[in-house]
């Protein structure tokens, strides 16, 4: 998630700013306002959705979508004071974990949360208590298709001796550098407890390091580099530019991340919270949140994936079981370490 860029007129700044850091006084005003952590940008539009449909079935209520980064609201929310200034939160697989170690987010209440039950038992696993997967993204490859002339299939392609020097990867300090690590070591016979195979098959690729996704894309479209692990929403949003980027689910599996939607400790609207969660878990919501230009992974089982979405996400059983998961507990306390290898190695 990234703060998205803010406009204020006159004397409406001040007022914005003093809403924004102190919830508490419009919460004063306003008894059924639900404060949701949200998206960015053109991601953050499903949400606005759901959003304008729970306050048009709730009189009174209001809605209000937060975009901003993850570790800003945590320290506002470890601040706090009595209730917490925001409600509800999704949350990468990565800081998920660390929300429920450090106690900022609660066990899931599973029967005030129905659609719960129609969540893939696979990702439902991987929330382990707090909180419901509402969406996933997936780790690939993507690939200009004006340089390659055989498209991938498996990760191992990246290796083929024709693209040397062409081949992009993401620093080890993002989730997609570490899942693409992971993917590494696993081609190799590694694990995320033995990354050693991982690493050597980077020094074999001898890959040229973009700083994040975006520069990977920019780096592809301007033929710097004609493959590289990336993000199926990126290689989705550039394929929807025009640009000549092509999205593949690698053999064995592409690697999985979901966005899990929790319950913050202290809110003062559980009941409010738990209507969010469970019309997220919605065939409607999952619908069109996986439609272009979102492609949100679904989570909920029965939910068709658009035909827009199908280069880009699962859309039979068999391509769903192949998704590959990373164990990020094992990950976690090793990524200062792999971010200070990987960056000593490759700066």
């Amino acid at each position: 998630m990234s703060i998205s860029r803010r406009r204020f007129l006159g004397t409406g700044a001040a007022l914005g700013a003093a809403t924004f850091a102190m919830p508490g006084l419009v919460r004063a005003q306003s008894a059924r306002e639900l404060i949701v952590v949200s998206f960015a940008g053109q991601l953050q539009e499903p949400h606005r959705w759901l959003a304008d449909r729970m306050e048009a079935d709730i009189p009174g209520l209001t809605v209000r979508l937060v975009p901003s980064e993850s570790q800003d609201i945590v320290a506002q929310i470890k601040a706090a004071q009595g209730f917490s200034p925001y409600d509800v939160m999704p949350n990468g697989e990565p800081p998920h974990m660390i929300a429920q170690t450090e106690g900022y987010i609660v066990p899931l209440d599973v029967a005030a949360v129905p659609n719960a039950a129609n969540i893939q038992p696979t990702f439902m696993k991987l929330a382990n208590g707090y909180g419901v997967p509402t969406s996933y993204s997936l780790i690939g490859i993507a690939y200009n298709e004006a340089l390659v002339e055989t498209p991938p299939t498996s990760w191992e392609d990246m290796f083929a001796p024709e693209l040397k020097g062409m081949v992009g990867f993401p620093r080890a300090s993002s989730n997609l550098g570490l899942g693409a690590l992971v993917a590494l070591a696993r081609l190799r016979g590694g694990s995320e407890s033995d990354l050693e195979p991982g690493w050597a098959a980077l020094e074999e690729l001898q890959p040229v390091i973009g700083r994040s996704p975006s520069q990977l894309i920019q780096m592809l479209e301007r033929e710097e580099i004609a493959m590289a692990p990336i993000w199926n929403n990126d290689a989705a949003g550039a394929a929807g530019k025009g640009l000549p980027i092509r999205f593949v689910m690698p053999d064995p599996g592409p690697i999985v991340v979901l966005s899990i939607t929790s319950q913050i400790d202290g809110t003062q609207h559980p009941d409010l919270v738990h209507q969010w969660m469970n019309r997220l878990l919605s065939p409607e919501y999952q619908a069109r949140a996986a439609d272009k230009p979102y492609f949100f992974g679904p989570t909920v089982a029965g939910v068709e994936v658009p035909a827009s979405a199908a280069e880009y996400t699962p859309t039979t059983p068999e391509a769903l079981a192949s998704l590959l998961t990373v164990d990020w507990s094992v990950i976690a306390p090793q990524r200062g370490e792999i971010v200070d290898r990987f960056d000593r190695t490759y700066s």
